[in-house]
């Protein structure tokens, strides 16, 4: 079983040997720069084609560089065995959950995970006990979810991965069954989506408000939970729409998408923060109950504040939820630590902390 080989694996390892190893995409930068703030050793895994950015740009951040025909290569023995070999502690990110794969990252990957690897999947809509299970368990407040198109009965949201990326989601609004099925046909038409995927579109009230995504990272080392901060998304091409008039908005007639493409920093009023710390408390109790040890590290809570000051949850990244926006623009950790702290520093202080407390097998899974 692989959870016996990871706890003989950490045992092993020479403490003062110990390096962090991340999936060279989504989030790698900012995990590397925190390791080495820290003074630890890094390891990047790269494919080939994709690997300029680790390799020669930011080459500086990485001591060590695995580079793979293909991501999914990573569980192979000889792999697994260079990462521990090197005594690495990874981080998972989106990048590695996807092309990696969930099964593979718990039967195979036997390199220890800073996280909880068995909660990895929960992102995922179609798993059983997933994040909305979790936000149920947790009593935190979500969008209504309708199990079929035929519900629709206000403004939805319909969430579908996109056809030729299914690591991204092709969004698309309606308000009633109708207006559904007309914007729907348009999207499997221009290639957008494709059928079978719509099939197994979520579809979700949507929840008018400010949009804020609450980084967070809990601890079971203090069982203490960090908010990072806050960060928003810049989306193409709907930023683009949405940059011009509405009456030209209208006259353009096309089919907007909303692909992730960057971050902003955002703060939120002071006010309102205990709410936002009550959420992500709530979401590491109901985790330690339905998955223990539950959350380790690092995790994120994308919801909407309604006018009625209400925070709504309606997506969870259980890893690093990849904003390197963060560690400049939000003054919340630097309240705490008396200096700038992003994610990618406070996987590494954590790590270091286990070290020298003889813990590491409580942060790792």
């Amino acid at each position: 079983m692989i959870t016996n080989k990871i706890r003989n694996r950490i045992a092993e390892y020479d403490p003062r040997s110990i390096k962090i190893g991340v999936l060279g995409s989504h989030s790698a930068l900012e995990i590397a720069h925190g390791a080495k703030q820290e003074g630890f050793e890094t390891v990047v895994v790269c494919q080939k084609g994709r690997d300029k950015t680790y390799t020669q740009h930011y080459g500086n951040l990485f001591d060590h560089v695995m580079l793979l025909d293909r991501f999914s290569d990573l569980i192979e023995e000889e792999n697994v065995q260079k990462l521990t070999g090197l005594s690495t502690i990874f981080v998972p990110n989106r990048s590695f959950s996807v092309y990696v794969g969930y099964k593979n990252i718990e039967e195979k990957f036997a390199v220890p995970i800073m996280g909880n690897r068995y909660m990895l999947k929960t992102e995922e809509r179609n798993t059983p006990k997933n994040q909305h299970y979790l936000l149920d368990k947790a009593g935190i407040h979500t969008p209504r979810n309708f199990k079929s198109s035929k519900e629709i009965d206000r403004l939805a949201i319909v969430k579908v991965p996109e056809r030729e990326r299914k690591i991204e989601r092709a969004f698309f609004y309606a308000s009633s069954p109708k207006e559904f099925e007309k914007k729907a046909e348009e999207r499997i038409k221009k290639g957008i989506i494709s059928d079978e995927d719509l099939r197994k579109a979520v579809i979700e009230e949507y929840v008018l408000g400010a949009k804020f995504n609450a980084n967070f990272f809990w601890s079971p080392l203090t069982d203490e939970i960090d908010l990072l901060g806050f960060d928003r998304r810049i989306q193409t091409d709907l930023d683009g729409v949405l940059d011009l008039p509405a009456s030209e908005q209208l006259e353009l007639g096309i089919v907007t998408q909303n692909v992730e493409i960057g971050h902003m920093g955002a703060t939120m009023r002071e006010s309102q923060l205990e709410r936002i710390f009550d959420a992500g408390e709530k979401f590491v109790n109901a985790c330690r109950k339905e998955y223990p040890p539950g959350i380790i590290g690092l995790f994120g809570l994308q919801g909407a504040i309604t006018k009625e000051l209400e925070f709504y949850v309606f997506d969870v990244s259980p890893r690093s939820p990849g904003c390197p926006c963060v560690e400049p623009t939000s003054p919340y950790m630097k309240y705490k630590y008396g200096e700038e702290v992003g994610p990618g520093k406070r996987v590494a202080m954590e790590i270091k902390r286990a070290i020298e407390d003889g813990r590491l097998e409580e942060i790792v899974t």
